[in-house]
């Protein structure tokens, strides 16, 4: 919904990003009967082949590898995305540093791809904006971690908020620390929301406001019930986002 918000010309720019992350993502989580290691580096090798050769017959990488030399995508960012990625392929618990790097790697450098789209070779605009880009990738997957607690702990264990042993510390008080985390990076990130170009912001504050829906019915949940369901928005009121978000955009309320 978010993505259908955006002007026409950003549409396909911001789907060609997503159908990648979400390519990587496939390989790490689904592929379990192949070599995942060696699947992962062909697609590794096989990005920087379509970016330098500016083509590719796969259409996802095609996709991608327009928007990276459209747009002047730096590979720093994609080298991070897919540094993050290959993580999952094998560590399952987080220091505080580790944590920061796969949440750099595997959300804020997302925010940052999509920004340049937005930015359209205004490096001034992405300069200033980059550090509310980085905090919106940052919350949205802390609250992806939180939401999906159940299926990353007790079906993949992984483990990815540092200092946490599940079994033995997730109570009230470290389940409102990472909320307090959270609402910092949506605070600081809605202040960059305020100053995206027009043709962008809808669509991202969509995303915004459907992350801090989802955010408050985790904050009610009690630790118990974070650890065994999968806290989730429904259908009616995802919709019902669509025209708050449309009239206070409308009205220069963001």
């Amino acid at each position: 919904m978010g993505i259908l918000a955006f002007s026409k010309k950003f549409r396909n720019p911001i789907y060609g990003i997503y159908a990648y992350v979400r390519y990587a993502d496939e390989i790490v989580d689904t592929f379990h009967e192949f070599d995942k290691p060696r699947l992962f580096q062909e697609f590794r090798d096989e990005t920087f082949k379509a970016i330098s050769q500016k083509i590719h017959l796969n259409p996802v990488l095609d996709a991608f590898q327009e928007v990276v030399n459209k747009y002047g995508v730096d590979h720093e960012l994609i080298n991070a995305f897919l540094d993050s990625m290959e993580m999952d392929l094998e560590k399952t618990n987080y220091n505080p540093n580790g944590y920061q790097e796969y949440i750099y790697g595997s959300a804020e450098v997302v925010g940052l791809m999509c920004l340049r789209v937005f930015c359209e070779g205004d490096s001034v605009k992405y300069d200033h904006l980059k550090p509310n880009a980085r905090s919106l990738g940052a919350a949205f997957q802390k609250i992806n971690f939180l939401r999906d607690l159940k299926d990353d702990y007790q079906d993949r264990g992984r483990t990815y908020f540092p200092d946490v042993n599940f079994q033995v510390n997730f109570d009230e008080k470290t389940k409102r620390e990472i909320e307090a985390d959270i609402a910092r990076d949506m605070n600081h990130a809605y202040e960059g929301i305020k100053k995206l170009p027009g043709e962008a912001k809808l669509g991202v504050y969509l995303a915004y406001l459907l992350y801090m829906s989802l955010f408050r019915r985790l904050k009610k949940a009690s630790p118990a019930d974070v650890m065994h369901s999968r806290i989730r928005v429904p259908d009616p009121e995802k919709i019902a986002i669509i025209p708050l978000a449309y009239f206070r955009t409308r009205m220069g309320l963001v």
